[in-house]
C-alpha cells in the first residue's frame, strides 16, 4: 500500500444533550466524543490521525473519502471535512517515548545515580551506537 502525504475525511458531529459524538462514516473505528464543538474538532483530528497511522502501520486499506455532499445527516448532526498531514503525524508517532522496564546490578545503579546519570539518555545513545543508527528510520 502506497502511503499518501495527506488525507481528508468527513466527520459527523452528533449533538446530544450530554455531549457530541464524533464518527467518520468511511472509517468505522474512528470514533470519539467531546463536550464542545471546539473540543470535537480537536478530537476528530486526533482520532483520524491515529486511525490512519494505525492502518498504514498494519497495511490495512484506507478507503477513498465519501464527498461531504453525499453524507446523509440527521437533524442534530453536522458534517465537517477533517484533513491530516501524514508526514507530521508519522514523525510524531515515531518520536513518542516508550516506557521500558529493565534491570541492572544494584552497584551499577548506585554508581550511576551518584553521578546523576540520565538513564534514558544513556540507553538511547547506547542503542543508537549498537544499532549503528543516528535516528529512527
Amino acid at each position: 500500500m502506497k502511503k499518501k502525504e495527506s488525507y481528508e475525511f468527513v466527520a459527523v458531529f452528533d449533538y446530544e444533550k450530554d455531549g457530541i459524538n464524533i464518527r467518520f462514516p468511511d472509517l468505522e473505528e474512528a470514533i470519539s466524543c467531546a463536550s464542545t464543538t471546539k473540543e470535537a474538532i480537536k478530537n476528530a483530528k486526533e482520532v483520524l490521525e491515529l486511525v490512519l497511522y494505525n492502518r498504514e502501520e498494519e497495511n490495512i486499506e484506507i478507503p477513498e473519502s465519501t464527498p461531504l455532499e453525499k453524507i446523509q445527516c440527521n437533524q442534530n448532526e453536522k458534517t465537517m471535512n477533517v484533513s491530516v498531514w501524514m508526514p507530521l503525524v508519522r514523525n510524531e508517532m515515531e518520536e513518542q517515548a516508550v516506557k521500558k522496564t529493565l534491570t541492572i546490578p544494584q552497584w551499577l545503579n548506585k554508581l550511576a545515580e551518584a553521578q546523576n546519570v540520565n538513564f534514558s539518555q544513556v540507553l538511547q545513545s547506547a542503542l543508537k551506537e549498537y544499532l549503528k543508527v543516528k535516528r529512527i528510520l
